[in-house]
Order: C-alpha cells, then structure tokens, then sequence
C-alpha cells in the first residue's frame, strides 16, 4: 500500500527542547489516520511540518509523493487543511469569507465558484448562517466554516487538526459523517483529535505521540491487538469459576464483585464457557472484553486524555 504521508527521522527542535523526536510516521493512502497524544506531545508541530508551515530541524517528509517543502506549491493544491482553528476575516460574511479564500487560490476555476461555495456550506450545516459577519459566529460555526474551506474542492488528503472543537454533540456526530463520506470518496483523512471514541468510530489507523516520540503505529486492530482481551464471566460460583478459567489458561483469573475475570489469551471464549457448564458451574452471562483505544492511549503514555491540544 503507497503512502499518502511518510516521514522518516522528523525532527523539531527549539532550542535545546525537542518538539518532535525522528518519527516515521507512515498514512496509508486512502485510510482514515487519528493522530493522538497528550498536550505537548508534537501533534501540531508535526502537522505544520506537514503542511510546510513550519521546518524540520532533520528528517525527511512525503505528502502525496512529494518532498516537503520543496514540492509544497505543487501538492497543497491537492491538499485541504484546517489546522490551529480557522481563521477569517472578523466583518466579512461566512460566504464572502469563502469567495475571498477561494479567488487567493490560483488553481481554482471561477466560473463554478459560487456552485462550489454553496455546496461546501451546506455541507457544513451553515448554508443558514452563510450571510452572517463571521464575528456573529460561535465557536463551532467557526470549526464548521473551516472545514467548509477544506472542502471547497475535492481533496486526495485532509489534514484536520482538532476538527470538533468548539462543537456539541450534534456537531460532533456530523463532522464523523462528514469525515467518513470524505473518506469513502477516496479521499486520504489526517485527523488530530482528543476525542478517543470517535477516532475509535471512524479511523483504520492511528499514530500515537508521548513527549515527541511516535510510540504506537499500525491499523487499529493491529493497536488493540497489543493489549490483551479479557473474558468476563457473570456467575454465582465464582471460586469454582476460578480453578476452571486457570485451567483454562487463564493463569490470571480472579473473582470480583461483577464475577470472574481473566485474560483470555489464546483460548477461545466459546470453550472456556463450554468447560465451565461441563463443570457444573452456572453461567448468567459472558463477556469478551476487548481493549479500545482509550485503553492502550493509557497504557502506551501513563496518563488519561481529556486535554484539547
């Protein structure tokens, strides 16, 4: 599979800090890649790199085949980006935010240019609100005409950098939409976001950042594959339970208040229970508890992740 964005050594200094530590950072073309790590990780700094708003103190980057920045006038053009919030101008309309961005773009055909901006704002639930001075904006009408720049024409990659901030719920779930039809077009999804579940919803790969260092990379069954599934049995006999699952296997097995649990390893879920009920035990209910991405965030940095880098 060809890359849509490869790294290799990407390294950022300031100082005698490190901001990005010689990641290898490898985007499947056509994937949806969620890109975490707690605040300061690099997250951002990588992203401008990316997008050649920023360079590299060593290393080398390929956005879409092309070396970054030498070849950025001739790939960014393919490339939409939303990255460190949107920025518009405070007493133009959301609609003439878009024609002014539009016409800076040489590559851009006038003639379909009003089509093009309706679309994109309707895309964005802000076909409504399209008249009104972006000053008038709340903060997630503001995500929402960024992303509607994004989108102003097709796009093989898009780079969104905290693509929900500012939005409810409601917003939330239409920029997933929004993301998966993007991505079901062909189009290549670079997404940084704090949001665990909905890159858990919508990504095929991520990357995981701690201190500058890339320390997690693959699909995201090859990421929860590293941490190891749990069987959970819901049974009065639990001591019983117990000696069955380690008999099992389960060498870890041990009784709680919700029953027994124990890592499952590679005994296969259908056969412990099947054992269990051939030892007498009752079983009220059984759970194959596998790990998200929460999980191994946690487990691969030592910390949670509520933060909004």
């Amino acid at each position: 599979m060809t890359s849509a964005i490869a790294t290799t050594g990407l390294t950022k200094r300031f100082g005698k800090r490190t901001a990005v530590d010689a990641i290898d950072l490898d985007v499947p073309d056509g994937s949806v890649y969620g890109f975490l790590g707690p605040n300061g990780s690099g997250k951002t700094t990588t992203i401008r790199i990316l997008l050649g708003l920023a360079a590299a103190t060593a290393g080398s980057v390929q956005v879409l085949g092309e070396r970054i920045p030498d070849g950025a006038g001739t790939v960014l053009p393919r490339v939409g980006a939303l990255v460190d919030g949107p920025a518009f101008h405070p007493y133009l309309s959301g609609r003439d935010n878009l024609v002014r961005l539009d016409a800076a773009d040489r590559t851009a055909s006038p003639a379909d240019r009003r089509h093009r901006i309706d679309v994109a704002l309707e895309r964005v639930g802000l076909a409504a609100a399209a008249g009104k001075n972006y000053r008038a904006y709340s903060q997630g009408m503001r995500q929402r005409l960024g992303l509607a720049a994004a989108l102003l024409r097709p796009r093989e990659l898009l780079v969104l950098d905290e693509p929900t901030n500012g939005l409810d719920p409601q917003g939330t779930r239409e920029v997933r939409n929004l993301v998966s039809e993007v991505a079901t077009a062909g189009t290549t999804v670079f997404l940084s976001s704090h949001l665990l579940s909905e890159v858990d919803q919508i990504c095929t790969h991520a990357g995981i950042m701690r201190s500058g260092s890339l320390v997690a990379q693959g699909s995201i069954g090859s990421l929860r594959a590293a941490l190891t599934t749990r069987l959970r049995i819901d049974t009065r006999a639990r001591e019983d339970a117990v000696d069955v699952l380690r008999r099992m296997g389960l060498g870890d097995a041990v009784a709680d208040h919700q029953g027994v649990v124990g890592e499952l390893g590679s005994a296969a879920a259908e056969d412990v229970v099947e054992e269990l009920v051939k030892s007498g035990i009752p079983v009220r209910q059984a759970i194959v508890e596998r790990p998200g991405l929460e999980e191994l965030f946690v487990a691969l940095t030592g910390e949670g992740f509520d933060v909004d880098e």
